[in-house]
């Protein structure tokens, strides 16, 4: 494997540069990265000679800011892959402008629609989407005296059960990852209410409703409980998780085979939902995660290349490989097919197609691109005041939305000069 990526990420001197090289952003480790290599020098293989992938690592590089062709990541992460908010192409106009086929409804319907723009068009490969689930330490259960076989199955139990843990020496019963997908979209979207609505022909952020003001005063209340600790917006909780330092976590769920592996004894349940809301739609979260993306500002033959490479990641054997080695989810029906008949388990493939399958017509879900950008920016940094100061979360949450429409309003047309007068 050592050789494998001395390779791909181009370190050989013997191993000269071709014109048609594209290079492919990462923060992979483990198994994930040793499965990305593994793919790449295969596709690189059937490519004889007219061109390769190269994997680079976002953490160890100098420049951040001489871009890569390709990027798997979450558009969230930018500033820390690239330094600055990149221009990405759109994954179908590449595809068609280099004969290489792209059907969306191909993908599953929830799938396509964390990718999708508001006309339905793939803007990435979906290749690293999770859904949201509670962790659980199953060993610091026990020791709480708590039943770590007990489901819990909303926000109310979670926080008896946090109490609980607490009161028996916890310094950290819950964190969260990733604060805007799972506290506020995800929130948004069990209740019945959509994150992202319309005013007239514009889109207008509505993550001010009552139940984001309800749950995010809940949490305020936790943090100064120690019930819950806030580790910031992005994926900074999944550390305090593996470590043991937390015992419950609500995060990805491709974060479960790393904590199998970091010896927890690992529970995964559904996110919690509020019971007390009218018509709660607690099986409707929202897939999310790292998608690969394509970056503006390069050759046409390099695109063509790239295209060749998303269709190769499309395959459903390459799918197989994929999601059984990083536990991401799949993004098709032909690869849920071949990880049935590859011994998966069924009843998780079960639980993923029903999800997966159900349509999004009418999806109400932030879209990649500014709307997301600065929803998560603005509420990433009004919360911070609610854990630190005594900002109530209803005035948090409508400076977010106020912050949010004011940034993705239409430029108004500039005003027409009154005519001249003629003396």
């Amino acid at each position: 494997m050592k050789k494998i990526l001395l390779v791909l990420l181009g370190c050989s001197v013997a191993v000269p540069v071709l014109a048609q090289d594209i290079s492919l952003r990462h923060d992979l480790e483990g198994k994930a990265l040793d499965m990305l290599a593994t793919l790449a020098l295969r596709f690189n293989d059937e490519q004889k000679g007219k061109g390769r992938v190269l994997l680079q690592d976002s953490r160890g590089l100098e420049n951040l800011q001489a871009l890569p062709h390709l990027a798997l990541l979450d558009p969230d992460d930018s500033m820390q892959f690239f330094g600055t908010r990149p221009r990405f192409l759109p994954l179908h106009e590449v595809m068609r402008e280099a004969g290489q086929k792209l059907d969306a409804a191909g993908f599953y319907p929830q799938v396509a629609d964390a990718v999708d723009d508001a006309g339905g068009r793939i803007q990435a490969l979906p290749i690293g989407l999770s859904l949201p689930v509670l962790f659980t330490n199953r060993g610091v259960f026990r020791k709480a005296g708590v039943d770590p076989d007990q489901p819990v199955k909303t926000w109310w139990e979670l926080q008896k059960v946090a109490g609980q843990i607490y009161d028996k020496g916890s310094k950290c019963p819950l964190t969260t990852t990733r604060f805007a997908w799972i506290h506020a979209e995800n929130v948004s979207s069990q209740a019945g209410e959509g994150t992202v609505g319309k005013a007239g022909t514009a889109d207008q952020v509505q993550v001010n409703s009552m139940v984001n003001v309800k749950h995010l005063a809940l949490l305020a209340s936790w943090q100064k409980s120690r019930y819950f600790h806030y580790s910031g917006p992005g994926r900074e909780g999944n550390r305090r998780f593996l470590s043991g330092e937390c015992a419950m976590l609500t995060g990805e769920s491709s974060l479960y085979a790393d904590a199998r592996r970091a010896g927890i004894d690992v529970g995964i349940a559904a996110l919690p939902h509020y019971d007390d809301v009218y018509a709660a739609k607690p099986a409707d979260v929202l897939p999310d995660g790292a998608g690969l993306w394509i970056l503006a500002g390069h050759k046409k033959e390099e695109y063509k290349l790239a295209a060749r490479f998303m269709a190769f990641m499309l395959r459903p054997e390459v799918q197989v490989e994929w999601v059984k080695a990083t536990s991401y989810l799949p993004m098709t029906p032909a690869a849920v097919k071949g990880l049935r008949d590859s011994g998966a388990p069924q009843s998780l493939l079960d639980a993923a197609e029903k999800r997966l399958s159900v349509a999004h017509k009418g999806s109400t879900r932030a879209k990649h691109g500014p709307v997301r950008d600065r929803l998560h920016e603005f509420l990433g940094e009004e919360v911070e005041f609610v854990w630190t100061t005594d900002r109530p979360a209803k005035e948090a949450l409508d400076n977010t939305a106020r912050r949010t429409n004011a940034a993705i309003a239409p430029a108004a047309p500039p005003a027409k000069a009154a005519p001249v007068r003629k003396q």
